[in-house]
C-alpha cells in the first residue's frame, strides 16, 4: 500500500536546487558549443536529454525504501567490480584510456556508478559496525579494503581523477563515522608516504599534470595550454562578465574541452565573479541540504547513506573548481551537473534519488 506521507514529505527544495544548477549547466553548455560545427544532435539537447533520464531515475529511485539497499549493498560492490574488470578486458579506449564498456546505444563508464556503490557498501558496514570508542585500525582493515580494491582497478585504466573521488569519498564517511586520535595520526602518516611513493606508480602523462600543476608557464603551449587558457578565462570575466555567448576564450575556441573539465571555465568568463558567485552557492546549498538530510534521517544506516553522497558532491566541486583556477593539478573530474557526460549526469541524479528517498522517509522509523 502506497504511503501518502512520502508525497507530504517530498523535498521539493532540494529538487529544485538540482534542477536549476542542471538547466544553468545545459545553458553553458549551449554557449560553449555553439561556435562548434552543425551536428545531428548538439550537445546541450544530449545533456537535456540525460537529465530527463536521470530524473525519472531519481524518481524510481526516491519511491524505492532505501533500507532495503542494506540487505543488497555488497551484492552490488561485486557486480560492479566484475564491471570493472571487464573494462580492463574488453573495455572500449578512447584518447589512451580504457574506461568504457560499449552497450551499443551509450557507452558504460563503471568507474562512475563506483561512486554511488561505494557509498552504499561503507554506508552499510558502518551502520552495522557502530562504534563510540572510534574506530581502530582493525575496525577500518575491512572499508579500506573495501575501497582499496575499486580505486586500484580505476587507476589501471587509467583514471586518476575518479580514483581519487572514491578514496576521498571513504575517507570522509571514515571521519564522519569516527576515528581515534592515534589511528587517525598514523592514518596520515601514511597517507603522506602513500603518496610519496605512489609517485612511480603514476603514468607519464599523470606525473607532467603535476608538474604543469606546479609551474605551468614551462610548457605554454604544450601541457601548461589548458590552466593558461582557463586561468586567463576566468579572470577575464571581471566583476560582471562579458555576456551570455561573448566569451573569447570559448568562442573563439582558445579553451578546450570547454564543454567537460573546463565548462566552469566558460561561465566565470560569461558571467563574472557575481555569476561565479551564485553558482558556488547554488553548489553550497545542495551540500549543505544533503548534510542536514543526514542529521535528520531516520536511521543511521540513512545518515550514512545521506552524508556520502554529499561528500561526493562535495569533492567533486572542490577539485574540479580547483583545477579550473590552478589551485590544484588537471585530474579530469568533471562539474556536477554541470559538465557534459551521460554517466556523470546519470550518477549525480541517482545521488540526489538516494537524498531525496532518505528525505522523504526522516519521519519512519
Amino acid at each position: 500500500m502506497f504511503d501518502r506521507r512520502l508525497i507530504t514529505h517530498f523535498d521539493w527544495p532540494l529538487l529544485l536546487l538540482v534542477v536549476l544548477t542542471a538547466l544553468i549547466g545545459i545553458a553553458n553548455l549551449y554557449s560553449a558549443t555553439s561556435s562548434w560545427p552543425p551536428q545531428a544532435t548538439p550537445v546541450y539537447l544530449k545533456q537535456i536529454y540525460w537529465l530527463g533520464g536521470g530524473m525519472l531515475l531519481a524518481a524510481t529511485v526516491s519511491f524505492v525504501d532505501y533500507r532495503h539497499l542494506q540487505h543488497l549493498g555488497f551484492i552490488f560492490y561485486c557486480l560492479t567490480l566484475l564491471l570493472l574488470l571487464a573494462v580492463l578486458v574488453i573495455g572500449k579506449t578512447s584518447m589512451g584510456a580504457t574506461r568504457w564498456l560499449d552497450l551499443g546505444f551509450f557507452n558504460l563508464q563503471p568507474s562512475e556508478i563506483m561512486k554511488i556503490v561505494i557509498i552504499i557498501t561503507l554506508a552499510c558496514y558502518f551502520a552495522r559496525q557502530d562504534t563510540l570508542a572510534g574506530y581502530s585500525f582493525s575496525d577500518l582493515l575491512p572499508p579500506f579494503m573495501l575501497l582499496g580494491l575499486p580505486a586500484l582497478l580505476i587507476m589501471k585504466q587509467p583514471d586518476l581523477g575518479t580514483a581519487l573521488i572514491v578514496i576521498f569519498i571513504g575517507f570522509t564517511m571514515s571521519l564522519f563515522a569516527g576515528i581515534r586520535k592515534g589511528t587517525l595520526i598514523g592514518l596520515t602518516l601514511l597517507g603522506v608516504g602513500g603518496a610519496a611513493g605512489g609517485w612511480v606508480l603514476l603514468h607519464d602523462y599523470q606525473k607532467q599534470r603535476i608538474l604543469t600543476f606546479l609551474d605551468p608557464e614551462s610548457d605554454p603551449l604544450g601541457s601548461g595550454y589548458h590552466i593558461i587558457q582557463s586561468k586567463i578565462a576566468v579572470g577575464s570575466g571581471g566583476f560582471f562578465g562579458k555576456g551570455f555567448m561573448q566569451g573569447t576564450q570559448s568562442q573563439l575556441s582558445f579553451l578546450p574541452e570547454r564543454h567537460t573539465d573546463f565548462a566552469f571555465s566558460v561561465f566565470a568568463e560569461e558571467w563574472g565573479f557575481c555569476g561565479s558567485l551564485l553558482l558556488l552557492g547554488l553548489y553550497l546549498l545542495i551540500v549543505i541540504w544533503g548534510i542536514y538530510v543526514a542529521r535528520n534521517a531516520a536511521d543511521l544506516f540513512g545518515t550514512f547513506l545521506a552524508f556520502g553522497v554529499s561528500a561526493m558532491l562535495f569533492w567533486h566541486i572542490v577539485i574540479n573548481l580547483g583545477m579550473v583556477i590552478g589551485l590544484l593539478p588537471v585530474v579530469g573530474v568533471p562539474l556536477p551537473l554541470f559538465s557534459y557526460g551521460g554517466t556523470s549526469m546519470i550518477t549525480t541524479m541517482l545521488g540526489a534519488g538516494l537524498l531525496l528517498n532518505v528525505s522523504m522517509r526522516r519521519f519512519t522509523f
